[in-house]
């Protein structure tokens, strides 16, 4: 065999190690997910409101999605470990500072803010990453990569609320923070991009000869990008608001009680979890255009049958809020993928950086807009309407605006 099959031999083999170290580093990041978790046992050790044990996860997810366009340059020009092991070590900060709080705005300062800001730095690492060495099959190879995020709640929420019963919830913010520095500074020796000479060039194979490659002033200027921009922020808009209603709407509206809520929204987050390879494999065989358009297609019929039907219906409920949590799942691949896909590999940190302030937009909006909708109508149903009209708005949009090249 001669040096350059033997490349191309390792290169291929080793791509797939890059997406089980990025699948595992994803799944101690997404412990955000479970940050409810948290709030009772908070709530009952400050004396505080729902409102007040909520700030932290609200700076968290701002802090997560605003530092990514400066994460995506540093991964762009100091490679995966070092941006890695930065992040590992705000991620720890936060976590480990946040034990010693004495009140819940310092734990939204450290927890939220710096170790968002970690969380951030760290998470675009192997999204990044696994992009690189999958030109061919990048939706598949990203979509597997993040399936971690959204199936972490499985694993971290019991985790979370035994270390809590054993330790309470300060300390628990203290092992947790040790932990996920081990692991991820453990598994950062791991990745780096693709080289040529390791034969990386058989990685190219299926990809048009003529790939687009453009910076960040060059990709500002495209037409697609303010319709991926748009549709990103939609989808955020729509998914998270599904996943901070869920279980209270199973309640109040379908009168479930409060064990089924919770098992609801376990399954609920296996949708989310799945929709990311689901989505990505779609986006590899199907224009990313046809994709988005079904996606606010289902959007558009879960919000309508949940508005119209759910009242004591549980099979609406749970066919409906598994289309969302699906289909938010599935965007957070989409958009990476598409990102790659219309302005290329070479800068594709710092794009993807800037696109993912979609989500974070998304991620302040919707819990805010279904609270107050839920305190000004007095119920969850008024949520749906606009949910409805915004994934119409979603469709058009990437119809006629997400087209590559453009």
């Amino acid at each position: 065999m001669s040096r350059v099959s033997r490349g191309t031999f390792s290169t291929g083999r080793y791509r797939w190690v890059i997406v089980v170290v990025g699948f595992i580093i994803n799944l101690c990041l997404g412990a955000i997910y479970s940050y409810s978790v948290f709030r009772k046992p908070l709530e009952k050790l400050w004396t505080i409101t729902s409102t007040e044990s909520g700030l932290p996860y609200m700076a968290f997810l701002a802090a997560f999605a605003f530092v990514m366009p400066f994460a995506g340059s540093f991964i762009d020009r100091y490679g995966p470990r070092l941006t890695l092991i930065l992040g590992s070590v705000l991620v720890t900060v936060g976590w480990i500072f946040a034990s010693y709080s004495n009140d819940i705005y310092t734990l939204t300062l450290l927890y939220g803010v710096v170790g968002g800001a970690g969380t951030g730095t760290t998470y675009c690492v192997p999204i990044t990453t696994a992009a690189k060495w999958f030109p061919d099959k990048s939706g598949t190879a990203i979509g597997l990569t993040v399936l971690g995020f959204g199936l972490s709640p499985l694993v971290t929420a019991p985790a979370i609320s035994a270390l809590i019963e054993m330790v309470g919830p300060l300390k628990t913010f203290f092992y947790l923070g040790i932990i996920i520095l081990m692991v991820l500074v453990a598994f950062s020796f791991l990745l780096r991009f693709p080289q040529q000479e390791l034969g990386s060039s058989s990685l190219n194979e299926g990809m048009p000869e003529k790939q687009i490659e453009l910076g960040a002033s060059a990709m500002l200027r495209k037409k697609s990008f303010y319709a991926l921009w748009i549709g990103y922020a939609i989808a955020c808009f729509s998914g998270f608001m599904a996943v901070g209603i869920s279980a209270p709407f199973g309640i109040e509206v379908v009168k479930i009680s409060q064990t089924e809520a919770s098992i609801a929204v376990s399954v609920f987050a296996i949708f989310n979890g799945l929709g990311r390879p689901f989505f990505g494999m779609l986006t590899d065989r199907l224009r990313p255009r046809l994709v988005a358009v079904l996606s606010f297609c289902m959007i558009l019929a879960a919000s309508l049958s949940l508005y119209l039907f759910s009242e004591g219906n549980p099979i609406v409920f749970y066919v409906g809020f598994a289309l969302l949590w699906l289909n938010l799942g599935g965007w957070i691949t989409l958009a990476p993928t598409t990102t790659k896909m219309f302005f290329g590999a070479k800068n594709y940190g710092k794009n993807y950086g800037i696109v993912i302030t979609a989500d974070g937009v998304g991620a302040l909006l919707g819990p805010l807009s279904s609270g107050w909708l839920r305190d000004t109508t007095g119920t969850y149903l008024s949520v749906f309407p606009l949910v409805a009209a915004l994934a119409v708005v979603g469709a058009i949009t990437m119809l006629f605006g997400l087209k590559r090249g453009d």
